[in-house]
């Protein structure tokens, strides 16, 4: 009778154990979607937490797709409500020969961000990390009245150190300097390496603190990878460079290839206000922001000669502004898309709006690195080279280093420039901001330096010998695009 009984213990434990995980599936599925992400993402997402129904929760719990709420801020958009109708107006006043898909391109990031062409009175295109710090440091001891720095990561290395010290002269100078950075980008900063900007008068914080407690799952897979440094209200600069060694050749010889935007003029007021909006939201839950003079933050600036428009994204915004800004400015080429992306890992959308511009007989060229910094992220972009190429795009392969440069070409008259990467955490995850010049100037410079770019790059051809095991690898990594 015993194997009567241990028979039926046996059935009964399966019986049960197959309850419990048809109940877990029930629930986790509607959880997943209830959050109405991309369908691939959703079906990834149910599938590894079906086949891992305890390790696949975890994961989930903490790094998967969630909507953050948070306010705009109300005082900061009524401040600059006066100059709406004026920057609206910019782009016609300054591109006479403006097409009708730029400005539909402009109109829907100003619906989706919120932001209005506005304009610049001097631009420059900065190549290099070297010439960036040169850069960022000319204007932080230039800076009277403020500072104000937002960054993915800030390294407390030789690079960090030098701009810190800068930073704290100006704070026992008397200039008010705040500073943000992301708490994951930025973790091997400890307290006592800001400690003087406080002592000196400055403020630091944390961009969503990576600490055990309530907020623990809501924030740690959103990260601030936004890199702005704005001075006086006059002297703003945004790009993928950021502050650390790894982007200096002066310290080191395989420093990233990067390149980064100095501006001057009112398109820095809308800079500021991304800096703003995220120093109250990253201080709110800790201790009440104190009213800001935003006259002096926020000064009134004579239009420029360049057209600009800022654009930002994030989880706080579910329509996904860079995303779409991408896909409508490919849509809109006529003559060449250039894109530059170090992580190469694009959405359907884009991927179409790509392969549909090669197909029409635009010129389409993509720059990646042989090798990034991601191993699963270098071999699902490979995946997607084989049907660009067949479509007609031209993809290269950069090798002399690290690229870290994010920039877009569109034909002769729209360039991008910003720290959003190609891909679903840029698009999706991370809070990003851009730069869109409308005109010849930066289209031009972005031009140049993609030309140089590709002497140090090869062509990617279709029929390149791929072996069995390696072109699997790169399979199975696109399987995981909706999750990276």
């Amino acid at each position: 009778m015993q194997w009567i009984s241990e028979y039926w213990n046996n059935e009964n434990a399966w019986s049960m154990f197959w309850l419990v995980w048809s109940v877990y599936a029930l629930v986790i599925g509607v959880w997943v979607l209830m959050q109405r992400s991309a369908p691939a993402a959703t079906l990834g997402w149910l599938l590894a937490l079906a086949a891992l129904p305890v390790g696949g929760l975890g994961v989930y719990y903490f790094f998967g797709p969630q909507r953050l709420k948070r306010l705009r801020n109300k005082r900061l958009r009524r401040h600059q409500s006066s100059r709406l109708r004026v920057s609206a107006a910019r782009l016609r006043e300054q591109i006479p020969a403006a097409t009708a898909r730029m400005h539909q391109v402009a109109r829907l990031v100003n619906r989706t961000a919120e932001f209005p062409v506005s304009s610049a009175t001097r631009m420059d295109l900065l190549v290099g990390g070297d010439r960036t710090f040169d850069s960022l440091l000319e204007a932080v001891r230039a800076a009277r009245h403020h500072i104000h720095l937002e960054y993915y990561i800030f390294e407390p290395d030789r690079t960090g150190t030098m701009l810190m010290e800068a930073l704290v002269e100006r704070a026992r100078a008397g200039v008010k300097v705040r500073m943000l950075v992301d708490s994951m980008g930025s973790k091997k900063i400890r307290r006592r390496f800001y400690a003087p900007l406080v002592e000196a008068g400055g403020e630091f914080a944390f961009f969503h603190p990576s600490k055990i407690g309530r907020r623990l799952r809501p924030v740690i897979n959103f990260r601030t990878h936004r890199k702005i440094l704005v001075c006086d209200g006059r002297v703003g600069f945004t790009g993928g460079v950021n502050i650390t060694d790894e982007e200096s050749s002066r310290v080191m010889d395989c420093a990233y290839h990067d390149v980064h935007l100095r501006l001057e003029g009112p398109v820095v007021n809308w800079l500021q206000t991304v800096f703003l909006e995220d120093w109250s939201y990253a201080l709110e839950r800790t201790h009440p922001v104190e009213p800001l003079d935003l006259d002096s933050l926020l000064p009134e600036i004579k239009p420029g000669e360049f057209a600009l428009q800022i654009v930002t994204s994030g989880p706080d915004n579910r329509l996904e502004a860079i995303h779409r800004a991408y896909v409508a400015a490919i849509n809109a080429a006529d003559d060449r898309v250039w894109l530059t992306t170090p992580y190469f890992v694009p959405t359907e959308a884009a991927m179409t709006a790509l392969t549909n511009a090669a197909l029409r007989g635009v010129d389409v060229q993509i720059l990646v690195p042989e090798k990034s910094d991601s191993f699963i992220v270098t071999a699902a972009a490979r995946s997607y080279f084989d049907e660009l190429i067949a479509c007609g795009a031209k993809v290269y392969e950069y090798r002399a280093r690290m690229l870290h440069s994010k920039t877009l070409v569109v034909d002769d008259n729209m360039a991008f420039i910003g720290t959003a990467n190609f891909d679903y955490r840029s698009f999706f995850l991370n809070y990003e901001v851009c730069a869109i010049a409308y005109g010849l100037e930066l289209n031009e410079d972005l031009a140049a330096q993609f030309k140089l770019d590709l002497e140090c790059a090869r062509l990617v051809h279709y029929d390149r010998k791929q072996r069995f095991f390696p072109r699997l690898g790169d399979s199975v990594a696109r399987l995981c695009s909706p999750l990276l």
